[in-house]
């Protein structure tokens, strides 16, 4: 009786409803031909064993690093008009894209050391031209990045709750409500994020920190696994109570 009385209760073991499945894919950051693998592979799957209800969701950050930003979003519209399944999340690097041609200047530097080279040399610009003349860029990345990809960058959303699980980029501020979630901490959030062990009432599925591998965690699983470096993208894939990965390269 005692130690029933005094022994910690588990976390709950969060999962999507019975008859639904998710893939959860990790960030692109440029590298259409990881993505393409990726996709192929969660098709097959659906394909030979499907379920009543499916998801497909991109944690974001699927621009910049790798050398293909333009292919990604060139791919991920094409999916979009065919896949009723699919959910594209946004990152801290649509973020700062959408910043730039709305002709916010101040991260322009950032931006391009930290992946914006490739990404405006996938669209055919000189990355050292947006810096020489910097009042220039806003103008010359409207022209040079299509309509239909400016449109989608500008509509993504920052999460999608399946459940008892909720995707998101980077992470939720701990202590504060679901609804009351600030777009900024949901697309850039780190260390108090990471380092909490709270029970946040969801399963939080995340990328933005890159990890050797997945982390599975009572409160979150982090997916990022550095594809633009490593040639690794993974994916999550929740089926009911299953947890399992599928990654590139392995």
């Amino acid at each position: 009786m005692l130690t029933e009385l005094f022994r910690r209760p588990e976390p709950p073991a969060y999962a999507l409803p019975a008859g639904t499945r998710a893939y959860a894919i990790g960030d692109v950051h440029g590298r259409r031909d990881l993505l393409e693998e990726l996709l192929a592979r969660i098709d097959a799957e659906r394909a030979a064993d499907p379920r009543a209800r499916e998801h497909l969701i991109l944690l974001g950050d699927l621009i910049d690093r790798g050398p293909d930003s333009r292919g990604v979003l060139d791919l991920l519209l094409e999916r979009q008009a065919s896949d009723p399944s699919l959910t594209i999340l946004g990152g801290n690097h649509e973020t700062m894209l959408v910043a730039m041609l709305d002709g916010n200047l101040r991260d322009l530097e950032s931006w391009l050391h930290f992946g914006g080279e490739e990404c405006a040399a996938s669209y055919g610009l000189d990355p050292i031209a947006l810096l020489a003349e910097p009042a220039a860029a806003p103008a010359l990345l409207r022209t040079a990045i299509p309509g239909a990809h400016a449109t989608l960058l500008r509509a993504l959303p920052d999460s999608v709750r399946i459940g008892d699980v909720l995707f998101v980029h980077a992470g939720i501020r701990p202590g504060v409500a679901l609804e009351a979630q600030e777009p900024q901490d949901l697309r850039w959030i780190r260390t108090p994020f990471l380092r909490s062990a709270a029970d946040h009432g969801v399963l939080i599925v995340h990328g933005h920190t890159v990890v050797g591998e997945p982390e599975i965690h009572p409160n979150r699983i982090a997916i990022d696994t550095g594809a633009s470096a490593t040639g690794r993208l993974t994916a999550l894939c929740l089926d009911g109570p299953e947890r399992r990965f599928l990654a590139t390269g392995a």
